[in-house]
């Protein structure tokens, strides 16, 4: 896949000559400059426009609705994106605009939670999930498991994102590089929207502190793969799972079911197989902290 991946320390990618974010890219221009076209035409027009003229003009406006969808106002800020669970807010911010593809990390205040991803080797991430666009042209986040809850959900992505600031919880966004293609977007959003109100993989996720896991030294070359449509899932699992039905990730070597938040943050693991098999890094941009707005500096 092709794209640009910042390295750490490097010059950050939004202070570069001619950097614009991807909400102010050439592709929401289209979809901007059809409105605004549409709305001015029925200014110049109205009172001698007749009603079927106007219905026209509607229809013309609609008649691309994916383009339509790019033009998403942003939801809240990103910081510069760096490998690091700290409360460093590295700037400058910049609005963040979700789109299909981008991966939600957060920590949790739960003490159990926070010992149980201890145990496993998952320190520091306790959530994971993934944006998606659905059905209805709006943007949703999918989690298995949502505040420890025992479902998979789909959600507003700004109001989840939000709620785990307010409990006090870091939140992280990996942003996607490579955009989706339509057939990628849609294979992503037809596997989502399959899997909710699915239950938590409850029993798996014990089974992570255990000798009984897919995740080991020797194993995971072995086990752990892709099981696409299964009946539950733990967080994590679910990410790579919808990575996997997007074809963003190689079924081959992808390894849902011993893969971990942590894993998903640093792109990296101490499991030497998914250390070589988890290629974040060719089509998501570091992690970068994330806010509802810009917060207030002393």
């Amino acid at each position: 896949m092709n794209g640009y991946f910042p390295k750490i320390g490097e010059r950050p990618l939004s202070a570069r000559p001619g950097y614009r974010h991807r909400c102010e890219s050439d592709q929401v221009l289209p979809a901007l400059m059809l409105k605004v076209s549409s709305k001015t035409a029925y200014r110049r027009t109205q009172g001698r426009c007749s009603r079927m003229a106007w219905f026209l003009l509607v229809l013309l406006n609609l008649r691309s609705p994916e383009a339509a969808f790019e033009a998403a106002p942003p939801q809240g800020v990103l910081y510069q994106p760096a490998y690091a669970i700290d409360d460093e807010l590295r700037g400058p911010e910049r609005p963040y605009c979700p789109q299909p593809g981008d991966l939600f990390l957060a920590t949790d205040q739960s003490l159990w939670m926070r010992a149980g991803h201890w145990l496993a080797g998952s320190k520091g991430v306790h959530h994971s999930g993934i944006l998606f666009r659905r059905s209805d042209g709006r943007m949703g986040l999918i989690e298995s498991g949502p505040f420890n809850k025992t479902a998979v959900e789909i959600l507003d992505p700004f109001t989840h994102m939000n709620n785990h600031i307010e409990a006090g919880d870091r939140v992280w966004v990996r942003q996607r590089f490579v955009p989706l293609t339509p057939e990628q977007s849609a294979s992503l959003t037809n596997f989502v929207e399959a899997q909710e109100a699915k239950p938590f993989a409850c029993v798996r996720l014990v089974l992570q502190i255990t000798p009984f896991r897919s995740r080991g030294s020797l194993r995971t070359a072995y086990m752990g793969g892709p099981h696409g449509d299964r009946n539950r899932y733990f967080c994590s699992e679910l990410v790579l799972e919808s990575c996997v039905a997007a074809e963003l990730l190689d079924p081959a070597t992808t390894r849902p079911s011993a893969t971990y938040p942590r894993d998903l943050f640093f792109g990296h693991s101490s499991n030497w197989y998914l250390d070589k098999h988890l290629p974040l890094a060719e089509g998501w941009y570091p992690p970068a902290r994330w806010f509802p707005q810009e917060p207030v500096r002393p």
